[in-house]
């Protein structure tokens, strides 16, 4: 029983020496940790604000297309692709697609490019390059476009078996 007693004020000792000897260290992880903490807060709420902003832009834009504001509408779109916002960059992409509300085709592919260098997902990135390829057939790029569909098919896409059947048609 004194043995156990001894083992513990042996630790309260151990511990109370380290704590003495090490304080400054103690310090600066404990402050370090908290500076992580409430940085890694404030880098959340910003990037929810930023999300949130391009929501609006993006709501704002569908409804001056619905108010035939083309200009305003296609400006907005512009403006969501180069804040470059993984959800909605691709959303305005598709709608600036299926409106036709840009012409000019090399826009319209740095915009693609775009988008596969911000996507995270391998999914994401072979959604886009399908697109892709489906808008450069659409334009008669058909080489091109059939070289993207067949990089898909060799990287074992998720895709493959869809490209497949685009390829066969």
């Amino acid at each position: 029983m004194e043995q156990n007693v001894n083992n513990k004020i042996d630790l309260k000792d151990r511990l109370i020496s380290f704590y003495n000897n090490n304080k400054l260290k103690i310090y600066i992880i404990i402050v370090t940790l908290i500076i992580i903490l409430f940085s890694t807060a404030l880098l959340k709420i910003n990037k929810e604000k930023k999300n949130s902003i391009v929501a609006e832009k993006y709501i704002e834009a569908g409804l001056y297309l619905a108010a035939d504001k083309t200009n305003q509408s296609k400006d907005l779109y512009e403006e969501i692709i180069l804040s470059k916002n993984e959800f909605y960059s691709i959303l305005a992409l598709n709608t600036i697609l299926e409106k036709n509300l840009i012409s000019d085709k090399e826009i319209i592919l740095d915009y693609f490019n775009i988008l596969e260098k911000i996507t995270n997902s391998k999914e994401q990135t072979d959604l886009i390059k399908l697109r892709k390829a489906l808008y450069l057939i659409k334009i008669n790029n058909t080489q091109e476009g059939k070289e993207i569909l067949k990089k898909l098919i060799q990287e074992e896409s998720t895709l493959k078996q869809l490209v497949e059947e685009l390829m066969f048609e």
